[in-house]
């Protein structure tokens, strides 16, 4: 972006406020806002996300900015009584990202900036205590080198551990300022051998090399990766939050911690976070001391305690939601580094939005635009069975619930190369950091022997939806031998294990699974009661009967059977969107099709299809049954008929070994000749769908007097069927007028037959571009659309699913040409346009034309909110995705209604 003269790229804390997180970024925006709510916030001042584009674009800083820091520093040390560097008592800053979405852990901070070979000393001197002060360059020297000048960080890792060992301790709070002194002139010597330069020790050169840092890390691998994992969008840009420094590593009346005002796993309201003595904000995060339960700072420091609960209290009721909170104690003083709200389970989703709701916080549209359809899924995903036989090797911390089952991986690397090849695997670390992003999440679950709810896994795992038990004390994780060793039993790397995410449980094996309780709410075979998954289970019912109050789209299904009619008719579905004919050809039927293809006179062909006739007429009486008064929407026959017929290299070998023994069978003979002739280099673009009825007389026909008879049947046995026929493949309306025309003959004779009245509706699928581009046209002569938006997507991308998903379509989201699939969620652009433009050529022509769609699309959450913007007037998908879809479009109306409201 260019840059503008006038522009500002830099804010002080009291000059924002949350409502600028584009500009300054979720923790520059809530910084400013704890600030104006006058709590304690250490003074600072935010680089907005506009410097960052421009750096990223030009790879170079504004010209303005150098000065606007320079400005805001002198007058941060004005209010602080001292400057960055100085020698005798030194101001110390952090250098901290901070894009709009959180982003944990993906970008960088460098903690400690101003510290070097002369300041050391006098920060040692200000604060009494040597110790500090050295660890604090130590720190300092560790997270510049790694994050600044790219140093490998295991590294420094090894040079602590190194140090340790030397000293015959196991933690680094118990090294001394002299243990601490050489550790510095180890990491010095590494940076210089490793970076290839000294470690620079004039603090504004610190400071402008951390700034450039956190601009490069909004496109570092792992931040991408995440981005294209949570959907967040590639231009937004970091934010830079230069924050003066507060200590909790200054001894036993400091610390640091990371609080929730309510459990991010389950939504329950207490005390929940982890709190480290002595220690600085990284350390609590990273994983690498197991902490103390918050509730212990009670003890610990009464007074801290009791203002930060004071605190949490008053952000929650501020923000309206579940907050995050990073804090430090500074010799029994509290401060507020960070707040966000929250992320969290799927579970404790639906039940805040409902605590909040009782609360008088939020109001129940409010509440809807707080869950989404994703979470809905994960907690309709199968859980452990508690009645089975189970090896327990141990239990942790239940950081993100789930059932996860998979081979034991000991690297990202690993897990990526096994997922890849079609292994479920589980991740288990020591603990995890940003680089083992994509191990996290090609596992199904992670697993970490340190760490808390707070750790970078817990907090990964959750925004991700996945399964994750931290802090498993008793498991002794070697990643170098690729084992895991629990008292005498020892996981070697691909041995099966299990985790409970939602109790924290380890188990040797695979661990059978049973419904979740919220299917079974689903189902009609769970009510909402008083323990716990009976909560959860009324949070749902709450947010989904609000859901379907106001939502406009309606829910079919797409079902092809009375089993799956009726299961989707408890999940809620309004209807089926889809049934597709082809399904009823298969199995036992095969060798009528087999008939009818062989055919080479009209009696033939006619007594096949007298053949099928009552055995069509018959799926459909049971369907009809199933969603007797809701609408029903069946297809025509669509696939191409080779694929009713053997495999043709298969039935060439059998008929070629036939004929060397000179007894060839008749029928394999003609069989062959007919699968040759059938044969097509591109079947979806051959003879299918709307073709195959124009060219094999009386076929669709056939099907049409099936349905028509099953719905006269039902209706002349008091029932209400409501049948509507759908077309397929159709590209012009002259196809449409054809089959239409003898649709109604054949109706008008069952009607005359069976002495009923019948309502068939007659319409088409819009799955091809000229459909869409002709739809004014085609309504002409059809009563509905229903978008195929899978054929659709092929066609209009020139991509036959069943190749690219397994060629290219990786290497496509890795380079972000796609942000996600287009087959899982509509392309709004390409395929999107089409779908717009049809319903409204459509409807130009035909104001009562229904409209809907059939393709996945239907329970896509995202493309649910794109079809009820468009227009559409209902949406079918799969069975299990109903709630999904429901959920959605009654989110989608709460959105466009609040939209319109302002």
């Amino acid at each position: 972006m260019s840059e503008n003269k006038d522009q500002k790229f830099v804010y002080d804390f009291t000059e924002g406020n949350r409502d600028l997180k584009d500009l300054l970024g979720g923790k520059g925006a809530n910084l400013a806002e704890m600030t104006n709510l006058g709590l304690p916030v250490p003074p600072g001042f935010t680089i907005t996300t506009e410097a960052c584009k421009v750096y990223l674009e030009s790879g170079e800083a504004p010209a303005a900015l150098r000065d606007e820091v320079s400005a805001h520093l002198a007058a941060l040390e004005a209010k602080m009584g001292k400057k960055l560097g100085q020698s005798d008592d030194p101001l110390l800053v952090s250098v901290r990202s901070g894009a709009k979405f959180s982003m944990p852990g993906m970008m960088d901070t460098v903690l400690n900036i101003g510290l070097s070979d002369e300041s050391v000393a006098g920060l040692a001197a200000q604060a009494g205590d040597e110790r500090f002060a050295w660890d604090s360059y130590r720190r300092l020297i560790q997270m510049f080198g790694k994050t600044v000048l790219g140093v490998d960080g295991e590294l420094f890792e090894d040079a602590l551990d190194e140090a340790k060992a030397a000293k015959k301790v196991t933690v680094d709070t118990d090294l001394d300022a002299a243990d601490l002194k050489k550790l510095v002139k180890a990491f010095k010597k590494i940076v210089a051998k490793e970076a290839g330069r000294e470690f620079p020790q004039d603090a504004r050169d610190q400071m402008d090399l951390a700034v450039e840092a956190v601009f490069n890390s909004w496109n570092t691998d792992r931040a991408k990766l995440y981005r294209r994992q949570e959907r967040i969008p590639g231009d937004l840009g970091t934010a830079v939050n230069i924050c003066s420094m507060v200590f909790g590593n200054l001894g036993p009346d400091s610390g640091t911690g990371v609080a929730f005002t309510r459990d991010p796993a389950t939504g329950h309201q207490g005390v929940y976070g982890d709190y480290l003595q002595n220690a600085q904000g990284e350390d609590v995060v990273a994983g690498i001391r197991n902490t103390v339960p918050l509730a212990d700072l009670e003890t610990i420091d009464k007074a801290s305690y009791d203002q930060l609960m004071t605190i949490m209290e008053t952000l929650e009721t501020h923000y309206k939601d579940l907050c995050d909170i990073e804090f430090t104690i500074e010799r029994g003083q509290l401060w507020m580094l960070q707040t966000r709200v929250g992320k969290r389970t799927a579970g404790a989703a639906f039940r805040i939005a409902t605590q909040l709701v009782d609360q008088g916080l939020i109001d129940e549209a409010e509440a809807l635009q707080r869950v989404n359809g994703a979470q809905l899924a994960q907690l309709m995903f199968p859980r452990f069975d508690e009645a089975a036989k189970t090896t327990m090797l141990g239990r942790g911390i239940a950081a993100s619930p789930g059932a996860a089952v998979g081979k034991a991986v000991f690297d990202s690397y690993t897990a990526v190369k096994w997922s890849r090849s079609g292994e479920k695997v589980i991740l288990i670390r020591r603990e995890t950091n940003p680089d083992d992003l994509d191990g996290m999440i090609a596992a199904e679950g992670i697993l970490t022997s340190r760490g808390g709810k707070t750790s970078h896994a817990a907090v990964v795992a959750r925004g991700m939806g996945k399964t994750c038990v931290c802090g498993a004390e008793d498991l002794e994780v070697d990643t170098k031998r690729r084992r895991m060793t629990v008292g005498g039993t020892v996981v070697e790397e691909g041995d099966v294990v299990s985790i409970d995410g939602s109790t924290g449980k380890v188990y040797l094996g695979e661990v059978p699974v049973v419904p979740s309780p919220v299917v079974e709410y689903f189902e009609g075979r769970m009510h909402a009661g008083a323990d716990d998954a009976d909560e959860l289970v009324a949070a749902v019912h709450r947010i989904m009967a609000y859901a379907d109050r106001v939502r406009r789209l309606r829910v079919r299904a797409n079902a092809d059977n009375a089993e799956d009619a009726s299961r989707a008719r408890r999940f809620g579905a309004q209807g089926i969107g889809l049934c597709r004919t082809e399904h009823m050809f298969l199995g036992e039927r095969r060798e009528m099709v087999e008939r009818l293809i062989l055919a080479d006179t009209d009696d033939e062909r006619e007594a096949a299809l007298s053949a099928l006739l009552p055995l069509q007429k018959k799926d459909f009486v049971e369907l009809f049954e199933a969603m007797d008064g809701l609408p029903v929407t069946v297809r025509l026959l669509d696939p191409p008929l080779h694929e009713f017929l053997p495999d043709i290299t298969e039935l060439s070998v059998r008929v070629a070994l036939a004929e060397s023994r000179k007894d060839a069978n008749e029928n394999d003979l003609r069989l062959l000749q007919a699968v040759h002739k059938l044969h097509e280099q591109n079947p979806m673009l051959g003879l299918r769908g709307v073709r195959l009825g124009l060219v094999i007389p009386g076929l669709f026909a056939m099907q049409v007097r099936a349905i028509a008879e099953a719905a006269a049947e039902r209706k002349n046995a008091k029932g209400d069927p409501r049948a509507e026929i759908m077309i397929p493949l159709v590209g012009t309306v002259q196809e449409l007028e054809i089959v239409r025309d003898e649709a109604d003959q054949v109706i008008a004779e069952v009607e005359a037959a069976t002495g009923t009245s019948l309502k068939l509706t007659i319409g088409t699928m819009i799955e091809l571009p000229r459909a869409a581009l002709t739809a004014g046209q085609i309504a002409e002569a059809a009563q509905f659309f229903s978008f195929g938006t899978n054929d659709l997507t092929q066609t209009v991308w020139g991509f036959s699913r069943d190749d690219v998903e397994a060629s290219f379509f990786t290497a496509y989201l890795e380079k972000g040409i796609f942000g996600v699939s287009p087959f899982e969620t509509i392309d709004k652009d390409g395929v999107g346009a089409l779908v717009r433009s049809a319903v409204e050529a459509g409807r130009a022509t035909r104001p009562d034309l229904k409209l809907g769609v059939c393709g996945e699309h239907g329970g896509d959450p995202e493309s649910v909110h794109f079809f009820h913007e468009v227009g559409l007037d209902y949406v079918s998908c799969s069975p299990f995705r109903i709630p999904v879809a429901r959920l959605e479009a009654g989110r989608a109306a709460a959105e466009s209604k609040g939209s319109d409201s302002r």
